[in-house]
């Protein structure tokens, strides 16, 4: 096993940080963070301190705050959410013949903690010397479980190692309101509604269980948790439970022998709602508990690793070459699966449940980077996602309204899908929100024919959308259908005429909705689509205007970029990025900078709308101008890179999205992980040096690898079939793995994919001349390590 640059051991199925490091926890405890998509636990220390910010979540669950705003506007959203700290079931406190085991005391001789990927456990192991030279073994394992949504478990294990009997008391808690640091956004409406927002309605302990059910004081959803414990100790066991308004408290005090040990299994159920009253939560979770102590520890376990190793099947991603890359890449898709295995019908937020960044907020970054990975390794998962964006809806329809539009207009930011974002240029401007949810609909119908989501949900999406843009949009006096004043992925633009990202993905969106109807002519009757209203989305589609700059021979990311001023690279030192931190977005507006990738991806999205020239030509003139203030912005610079033959760059741009967290690049892991850099990181691994696409149903494969990698092989599940794909650097390998047989071709050749394996030689690449990134915001070269901690340390 080998030493990571900042503290993590590589190993390709786990990640584990060996010794204590208090300034720390922070950044561990977002990277060790369990959730199965319901319920999410920050990897906080079990006794509760130290501890960098605590965190238990349940998605979709958040309290309301006042929108801060110097000077009203209309259209202006009125209120904020953000995601709230609920009951806290994580902590047991221990007490050593009354010494509080805390880690700022004593000696820990041995401490180490490990996140399992096939497990699906946070596990830790701990030798701690108190102060009075007492000594102590503390094993502990957590899971939030995979196969029963409402519950998370905790095995507990205590034992003296310095040959002695010792007194244990052990005090395993439910804690609501916990004490917490102000909100980091400096608003102090945020603040004031996250000081203690809970309040209490119910609270009973008896036996080894408690109970608590809370409401919030402004969004009037209610929550209960309830814990339940098993204890194993050889003798003189005595125990108490309380509970009162925020706490419930079961107290276990024992006389350890010399050669015995503690055991205690604690199960936790959590259960929300805006609707269902108290009583009817407690049963809920109560219920949920008892199903839990049923099944027991080793079966919750046994259910974990089975889950685990479906999904591997599917999903996992081998690479030979980059050991530390091969770690971070099987990190990613495994805290992808925890934010959206079992979301059912709630929102996939940017950060996840992993910790309370962007106000637990979703964005389209779910549909753009974070359901590509979840529809070709679990549907289910994806359509999940796609059946929240359905149920809001009305929601969508009602924003539309108030902006003068016909159709569905979806936020920018949300939690319950009512729009949250106070910025108005780089938020409801961003309008291709829609068309995003639009694609990850199409792109999930593709991938799998369900035609139950087709005709129930993913039609009315798509005809909503498309009827926002038939209104948005307008036929010019020259017959194009142009899109103005709206603001694309690249939020160093905005209020921009026909932003190609913008316009292809409308393009898109109006012919799926077109093609859904005659699909689901009882469905678009119902929604009472006419044959002349679809007629008017394929004319729309068919002459959607697409700027070109015909002296340069690029496209320009909106019509005139390419007429602005170049951004003063040159004068601008590494200490003023990001930009927008340090300059006025005034400035920033009208000068040829990019602050994420827009033009390049619609260069992937939307690949087949260029021509292979067009992508080399537009990728190299793009690169000279994109700085990645974004954390979503390498993973696609990856995929095009290896598209067009930058091999090496695209090695390095995949290796700062994976480690994007693991490295803390944008400074900002406390506040919880990017989940769309860490799907990315799967995108630029599959359609980057894969060369996976997926136009209009036609999946094709152009497979390539960077020098510093000497094979890859992926996993993918399309139309019910599961086959995987092997890459070297002269061929591919393609093998059926259960299902029907598949059609696609490797580099233009048709193939079959069946159970006889199928090879095929990659075709020799033409040189190029790398293209040049503004100075100083080049990607880190990637070396892969080999035992040497100083490389790849980010700058």
């Amino acid at each position: 096993m080998t030493q990571g640059p900042l503290g993590y051991q590589i190993h390709p199925w786990e990640l584990r940080w060996r010794g204590l490091s208090i300034s720390q926890l922070e950044r561990t405890e977002s990277t060790f963070a369990l959730s199965n998509g319901h319920i999410g636990i920050r990897g906080t220390l079990e006794e509760g301190e130290p501890v960098g910010l605590p965190g238990t979540y349940l998605n979709g669950f958040y309290e309301n705050h006042e929108l801060p705003y110097a000077e009203a506007g209309y259209g202006y959203p009125e209120s904020g959410q953000t995601v709230v700290n609920v009951t806290d079931g994580k902590i047991i406190r221990l007490l050593i013949e009354d010494e509080p085991l805390d880690m700022r005391y004593g000696t820990a001789r041995h401490h180490e903690r490990v996140l399992d990927f096939r497990a699906g456990t946070l596990s830790r192991v701990t030798e701690w010397e108190s102060p009075t030279g007492r000594v102590v073994r503390l094993k502990s394992t957590r899971l939030v479980s995979f196969t029963q949504r409402a519950i998370a478990a905790i095995r507990y294990e205590v034992e003296p190692i310095d040959g002695q009997s010792m007194q244990v008391v052990a005090q395993s808690d439910l804690l609501a309101n916990e004490p917490i640091e102000a909100d980091r956004s400096g608003d102090p409406r945020v603040a004031a509604a996250l000081q203690a927002p809970l309040v209490g309605q119910f609270a009973q302990a008896e036996g080894y269980r408690a109970v608590l059910v809370h409401q919030t004081r402004n969004s009037g959803l209610r929550v209960a948790a309830a814990m339940d414990h098993e204890i194993d100790v050889q003798d003189g066991l005595r125990t108490r439970v309380h509970a009162e308004e925020d706490l419930g408290r079961l107290t276990a005090a024992a006389e350890v022998a010399a050669d015995g040990k503690l055991v205690i299994t604690k199960y936790l159920a959590y259960g929300w709602s805006a609707q269902r009253s108290a009583p009817a939560l407690r049963s809920q979770v109560e219920a949920a508990l008892a199903g839990a102590h049923q099944t027991g520890w080793d079966a919750l376990l046994a259910e974990q690793r089975e889950y685990l190793d479906n999904f591997w099947a599917s999903a996992d991603v081998e690479i030979e070459g980059d050991p530390e890359l091969q770690q971070a890449l099987r990190f990613a898709l495994f805290h992808v699966l925890q934010a959206g295995a079992r979301g059912e019908t709630r929102a996939i937020a940017g950060k996840g449940l992993t910790g309370p960044g962007y106000d637990g907020h979703a964005f389209w970054d779910t549909e753009t980077f974070v359901l590509p990975l979840l529809t070709y390794t679990v549907p289910d998962s994806a359509r999940d996602a796609l059946r929240w964006r359905h149920a809001t809806l009305p929601l969508a329809r009602e924003r539309a309204i108030q902006l003068g539009q016909a159709g569905a207009a979806f936020p920018w930011r949300s939690i319950n899908g009512a729009e949250c974002s106070a910025y108005w240029p780089a938020g409801t401007a961003a309008f291709h929100v829609s068309a995003d949810i639009a694609d990850a609909v199409a792109r999930y119908y593709n991938a799998t024919l369900d035609h139950d989501f087709d005709a129930e949900c993913g039609t009315e999406i798509l005809v909503e959308t498309a009827r926002l843009w038939n209104s948005l949009g307008h036929h010019d006096q020259h017959g194009g259908f142009r899109i103005d004043g709206v603001t694309g992925p690249d939020e160093y633009s905005a209020i921009v005429d026909n932003n190609v990202y913008t316009n292809l993905m409308a393009q898109r969106n109006l012919r799926e909705a077109a093609d859904a109807c005659d699909r689901n002519p009882d469905r678009a009757k119902a929604l009472d689509v006419t044959a002349d209203e679809v007629a008017s989305w394929r004319s729309a589609a068919d002459k959607m205007l697409i700027p070109y700059d015909d002296d340069l021979g690029v496209h320009p990311q909106a019509e005139g970029f390419t007429e602005h001023l170049d951004w003063d690279f040159a004068g601008t030192p590494e200490e003023k990025y990001p930009l927008l931190l340090h300059f006025p977005y005034f400035d920033i507006y009208r000068k040829q900078v990019v602050k994420q990738a827009d033009l390049v991806l619609a260069m992937f999205l939307r690949g087949d709308a260029f021509t292979p020239e067009q992508k080399l030509r537009n990728f190299d003139y793009y690169e000279a101008r994109t700085v990645r203030d974004s954390s979503l912005s390498a993973c696609t610079q990856a995929v095009l890179a290896a598209e067009v033959g930058h091999l090496d760059l695209a090695y390095d741009y995949l290796a700062e999205a994976a480690l994007t967290d693991l490295h803390d690049l944008h400074n900002n892991v406390r506040n919880g992980l990017h989940m769309a850099s860490l799907a990315g990181a799967w995108s630029s691994a599959v359609s980057g040096f894969g060369g996976m696409r997926d136009y209009g149903g036609t999946i094709s494969f152009a497979p390539r690898l960077p020098a510093a990698l000497s094979g890859m092989t992926f996993r993918m599940v399309y139309r019910g079939t599961h086959f995987k794909v092997s890459v070297s650097r002269t061929e591919a390998t393609y093998e059926l793995l259960s299902g029907a047989e598949l059609e696609t071709t490797h580099h233009g050749e048709k193939l079959t994919i069946s159970e006889k394996p199928v090879s095929l030689a990659i075709p020799e690449l033409e040189d190029r001349t790398p293209p040049r990134q503004p100075p100083g915001r080049e990607p880190a070269r990637r070396v892969p390590l080999d035992g040497n901690t100083e490389a790849n340390t980010p700058r």
